[in-house]
């Protein structure tokens, strides 16, 4: 079966209101949201609260935690409350270098995983946690988490290659970013990291729907390669127009 996992923006401020509107419009096409964690530097309402909202409106809820922003007992803690919420799944991240000041984690995506794995309570299913990964070799660690988030990336033959490089026995997801404006695709071009099209950025210069069109198209392909599990589909503020486009399609 494969499965699209929709990204949703968590809030900055105590109003779920957004959270719920984004839920309730890509619900058609999305089998399960993830939530974010402090993603752009800025605090967000926690995304084991958000997927404890997802959950409470019949869909599946999966929190991002980073390690950069923790220490061990902030994690039990996090664990403690997702158990207590009945949120079972987890994507643990390493988190983007902050722009000032170190690290306060004495954590790390492995040691997540362990503590994730050696943390049970009695009568709630163990939590099911997964990992992000570059195109590039997939450490043992990582291919022993329950399932795996591939970094965004807008070649479908560079998805491919990467898939027949490694043997994995877990579900693996591609992920898909839309270019919500010019100015976003030039401000991702710069990243290292991540090669998008020139044709591409140049289209959605010419229109800001093109980044919206070539997202979903990229999710279809990737859906009839038969190489993935599913996708997670990051839209942005295009979600909307994502979800229209979409719901006759998956």
């Amino acid at each position: 079966m494969f499965e699209l996992v929709c990204e949703v923006e968590p809030p900055t401020r105590p109003d779920l209101k957004k959270v719920r509107h984004q839920i309730g419009v890509m619900s058609p096409i999305a089998d399960a949201f993830l939530i974010p964690d402090n993603h752009i530097g800025r605090a967000t309402v926690s995304s084991v609260a958000v997927a404890n909202e997802v959950q409470a409106m019949g869909a599946r809820g999966i929190a991002c935690l980073n390690s950069r922003d923790r220490n061990l007992l902030g994690f039990r803690r996090d664990l403690l409350t997702a158990a207590a919420y009945g949120v079972e799944q987890f994507l643990f991240v390493h988190g983007d270098e902050p722009s000032a000041g170190g690290r306060t984690s004495q954590l790390t995506v492995r040691t997540m995983i362990e503590q994730a794995r050696a943390t049970s309570f009695p009568g709630i299913s163990p939590f099911k946690v997964g990992a992000a990964s570059r195109l590039r070799p997939v450490p043992g660690w990582k291919a022993e988490a329950d399932f795996l988030y591939l970094q965004v990336s807008y070649d479908l033959e560079e998805l491919l290659r990467w898939r027949d490089s490694v043997t994995l026995d877990i579900p693996v997801y591609a992920g898909v970013m839309v270019l919500a404006s010019a100015k976003m695709a030039h401000n991702l071009a710069a990243l290292p990291q991540l090669t998008i099209p020139d044709h591409l950025v140049a289209a959605v210069e010419q229109d800001r729907d093109a980044g919206v069109e070539a997202a979903c198209n990229h999710i279809l392909a990737i859906r009839d390669s038969g190489a993935f599990d599913g996708v997670h589909l990051i839209p942005v503020s295009r979600y909307r127009q994502v979800a229209a486009r979409l719901e006759h399609e998956l």
